[in-house]
């Protein structure tokens, strides 16, 4: 069945710990995998590509793939508000390997970071991707981004920006929808169990919690369905 391997780390603390402008944005990355084969694949590699390799190394995981919540520079690399951010080209570089994401997604990403289009793996939503034995599924959760993804691991959802502990994604930003993320907060994440633990792309409100929880304080899942 595999052992799943779940590593949360914070930038400015867990990696980028020189990084003033990474510690503010309190972007999230993850490693996930199977423990038992010691693969696992990377979630929104950005701000410090050595670093998070080596947080793998220490954990005897071996980086096999990336796996992409949307596109914008926070999250891949590239750059925003002036600032230059490593991300999927260093990664390409250092420890080439497949790039997961939603179909829509993909142009996006490759305009950000000038990736090829034979570096990604296009999916639709509700496709599986395996690490070992452990299975990810892409969740479609469109509204921050068009192609924004939220990716389900067993109990754990790793969110990106679409789901903090007390917010959601902007939608005032290029390829923001209000309309399509109210959608996904009272429709396409409603199915989700109260004990399903969430992993943000963010540290706004907290580092993660339950569903249980985050339904409880996170005011925009009680938005009206109609």
């Amino acid at each position: 069945m595999g052992q799943l391997y779940l590593r949360q780390l914070l930038v400015g603390r867990d990696v980028a710990q020189q990084n003033p402008a990474g510690a503010q944005m309190q972007n999230f990355v993850y490693l996930v995998g199977d423990r038992d084969s010691g693969e696992c694949m990377v979630v929104d590699p950005a701000w410090d590509v050595r670093g998070i390799l080596d947080r793998a190394a220490e954990d005897d995981m071996r980086v096999v793939g990336a796996l992409v919540t949307h596109y914008h520079p926070d999250h891949v690399g590239g750059s925003i508000f002036g600032i230059q951010i490593e991300g999927l080209a260093e990664l390409m570089t250092h420890n080439g390997c497949p790039v997961h994401a939603h179909r829509v997604e993909v142009d996006g990403i490759r305009q950000v970071t000038g990736l090829s289009e034979s570096d990604f793996r296009r999916h639709n939503a509700n496709d599986r991707i395996r690490i070992g034995d452990i299975e990810v599924e892409l969740l479609h959760t469109p509204g921050h981004t068009p192609g924004s993804s939220c990716f389900r691991v067993k109990d754990n959802l790793v969110a990106g920006d679409t789901l903090f502990l007390q917010g959601c994604g902007r939608v005032d930003l290029p390829g923001g929808d209000p309309e399509e993320m109210r959608r996904t907060l009272t429709q396409r994440l409603a199915k989700l169990p109260d004990s399903m633990e969430l992993y943000p792309g963010h540290a706004y409100g907290g580092e993660h919690a339950s569903m249980e929880v985050v339904r409880r304080i996170n005011p925009y899942l009680s938005a009206p369905d109609a």
